[in-house]
């Protein structure tokens, strides 16, 4: 069972290396550019953050712990960096994010217990990863789905310490749930709703059809040291 603030397992970390040469252009972003950034909205934690942890919290969700049965889903290398307001990368914060599986249940007892018949067991819903000295972050799992009432989105808290930073969520660009969705359209200014809205996109070679998405989150504030 891996730690639950581990950095990812080599394995992992070769596969994220895979999917961040064509997103590497936004991961360059400094203090200097500051005024250029749009600050990731705040959204809304929602209900189904799970209320009770899985075992297994590591930055795989396509796998619980030492299982050989992969979540069912489009698998997505998600990569990204946390900066603060100044454009500078944050270092060992914690990124936490949670999601429903391909069926749309989310790893909740409020949402999974009447649909225990359809939960993906296989599905680890909730995975975290300590951002290195670039900020960056990397998790591998499936590209969401929409439910009844929302549009397909991943959920996203940073923490440092015992502080909590932001907790927002993201969404696919171009799906056409997105402009029904009342969370998406609730961020009125177009540059912060574009900023949440990620493209999803075909790792080339990949005989599994897999994808990558890149995320970079901006902080409002500048936290202490």
């Amino acid at each position: 069972m891996s730690s639950p603030l581990h950095l990812p397992s080599r394995r992992l970390f070769l596969a994220s290396s895979a999917v961040t040469a064509a997103t590497a252009p936004f991961w360059t972003v400094r203090g200097a550019f500051a005024e250029e950034l749009t600050r990731t909205p705040a959204q809304t934690e929602g209900p189904f953050y799970p209320n009770k942890l899985p075992l297994d919290t590591d930055n795989d969700l396509l796998v619980i712990n030492d299982g050989i049965t992969p979540a069912v889903g489009e698998v997505a290398h998600l990569t990204g960096k946390i900066l603060d307001a100044k454009g500078d990368p944050l270092k060992n914060a914690v990124v936490e994010i949670w999601q429903c599986d391909a069926n749309g249940v989310y790893l909740h007892t409020a949402d999974s217990n009447g649909k225990k018949d359809k939960q993906d067991k296989n599905f680890q819903g909730f995975g975290r990863f300590v951002t290195g000295s670039t900020g960056e972050y990397y998790f591998r799992t499936i590209k969401p789905v929409p439910y009844p009432g929302r549009t397909p989105h991943i959920h996203f808290k940073v923490k440092q310490g015992r502080k909590e930073l932001l907790t927002t969520q993201l969404y696919v660009k171009g799906h056409p749930g997105n402009e029904k969705d009342g969370i998406w359209k609730g961020v009125r200014d177009a540059k912060q709703r574009e900023s949440i809205t990620v493209g999803f996109e075909k790792v080339k070679g990949s005989k599994a059809g897999e994808l990558s998405a890149n995320f970079v989150i901006i902080l409002g504030t500048t936290p202490a040291e």
